[in-house]
């Protein structure tokens, strides 16, 4: 019997694998390589289809275990055999291919194995020509749905993060900022809806994205609370200019590049989840694009600044939507379907239900990402149409000598009063007055953008020494 057991017919089933001195060796094989990082499976396979599954098995090289087995009155045998991760896709589908039925198949994850060629296997699929990274529908699956803490838990850690992160902008200190992104869960909500998006898994979808909205809604409301006791209970003034913290102002003034961040944090907690990287560092880096901004929004309304507010609110929502897009797309792009797909015409593997449930989401999607759109595009031409107005005020000569250092640009859109706040901060010699650059910035800004300007200028003085 190629590919069994030598001299062995059966073997009860928790005699199997057995565990000596920290390896897990597959009993009665011959010595051979050891393999770390496996995946077991255990296979129920009926007698009139044991064939074809241990033929299966034998062209792809696997050694397996027969265990005679009889439930629910059919009778038949459970293979198991050790696979590496990447490979067991792979054998899946092929067994299904063979016609092999896997309602009943259990993916458990040991620590090591040793099979007379398991190093053939880890060869193909780990270094050789076969190599990939992405693992089973089934783990993948199993993989989100554990990542997912107990409802307490994640809004707890929600409300905790949040609030590390509205300290971390007020405080202006990047290095609280991180740390709120590290003890944030919307690593999980966030990959869990993609996933079911994905595999059609309706119940995932739900989970997923309500968790990652209600976590949002969650997110902001602690930080307003948390801002407005810290505003309240004079903490920080009450007058403070919070557009002048550089941690807040990158969370209000969105951009493409912030946009970018949100997509490519999607894509690689997809790649994290779908592969056999850990996903822990991925949270983090989706954590980046929503808690800060998140944190934003209630500190601006805390201050009852509607710019601060709105500019943050729309990083907030276009991230998010990022994200789910940019994950569904590489998960997509791995060749990860919904269950039951068959290979050949996409027509023929779509079901109403899935179709109507992908166009739900897409539609919603859509429409956040047009209207984020939108109003990201207002804001990115008002922002170039300053600096392009500021740089050309400052090339007359009667400003030689200064030198641009920042322009710092309230949010623009929809729900902004016309009236904006311009801030320029300007190198000069030291001392020199220069009494009617706010006068000349102001008319400019006015002239090209249409809206009410008030212009702050900040002088940095400088002094430089002369050569003999």
């Amino acid at each position: 019997m190629a590919g069994t057991v030598p001299d062995i017919e059966r073997f009860d089933r928790e005699h199997v694998w057995n565990a000596f001195d920290g390896v897990n060796a597959f009993i009665g094989l011959k010595p051979g390589v050891l393999c770390s990082s496996v995946r077991l499976i255990e296979l129920f396979v009926p007698d009139d289809r044991s064939d074809d599954a241990l033929s299966v098995l034998d062209d792809e090289g696997i050694d397996y275990v027969r265990t005679a087995e009889a439930g629910d009155g059919t009778d038949g045998e459970l293979v198991s055999f050790p696979l590496p991760p990447q490979a067991v896709e792979r054998v899946l589908s092929s067994l299904r291919e063979a016609g092999i039925d896997d309602q009943f198949v259990v993916v458990s994850s040991i620590e090591t194995a040793r099979t007379p060629r398991i190093d053939e296997l880890e060869e193909r699929y780990v270094n050789g020509q076969e190599e990939d990274d992405s693992i089973a529908h089934e783990e993948i699956r199993s993989r989100a749905m554990n990542m997912t803490p107990g409802r307490v838990t994640y809004y707890a850690m929600t409300v905790l993060s949040a609030i590390v992160a509205t300290a971390g902008l007020l405080l202006d200190s990047p290095a609280i900022v991180v740390g709120s992104m590290v003890i944030a869960p919307q690593v999980s909500a966030a990959l869990t809806g993609t996933v079911g998006l994905v595999l059609d898994d309706r119940k995932m979808i739900v989970d997923g994205l309500t968790s990652l909205a209600v976590g949002l809604v969650v997110a902001i409301a602690s930080a307003f609370v948390f801002a407005w006791i810290v505003r309240s209970g004079g903490i920080v003034p009450s007058t403070i200019d919070i557009t002048a913290i550089v941690q807040v102002q990158n969370r209000i003034s969105p951009g493409l590049l912030a946009i970018v961040v949100g997509i490519c944090a999607g894509a690689a907690g997809a790649f994290g989840l779908a592969t056999a990287i850990p996903v822990s560092l991925v949270g983090v880096m989706i954590a980046v694009a929503l808690i800060p901004a998140a944190a934003a929004v209630g500190i601006g309304m805390a201050w009852g600044n509607v710019s601060v507010a709105l500019g943050a609110f729309v990083l907030v929502a276009v991230n998010a939507t990022s994200i789910l897009f940019s994950g569904l797309a590489v998960f997509w792009y791995l060749g990860y379907r919904p269950d039951g797909w068959t290979r050949g015409s996409i027509r023929e593997n779509i079901s109403g239900d899935w179709v109507g449930t992908l166009a739900v989401a897409v539609v919603l999607g859509v429409v956040v990402l047009s209207l984020g759109g939108f109003v990201l595009g207002q804001y990115v031409l008002y922002e170039n149409s300053v600096n392009d107005d500021v740089r050309t005020v400052l090339d007359d000569d009667e400003y030689a000598d200064l030198e641009l250092v920042e322009v710092r640009t309230e949010f623009v859109g929809v729900g902004v009063d016309d009236g904006t706040e311009v801030t320029v901060v300007v190198q000069r010699p030291a001392d020199a007055p220069y009494p009617n650059l706010v006068s000349d910035l102001e008319t400019a800004l006015e002239d090209r953008t249409d809206r009410d300007v008030a212009v702050v200028v900040e002088f940095v003085d400088a002094a430089r020494s002369t050569e003999a």
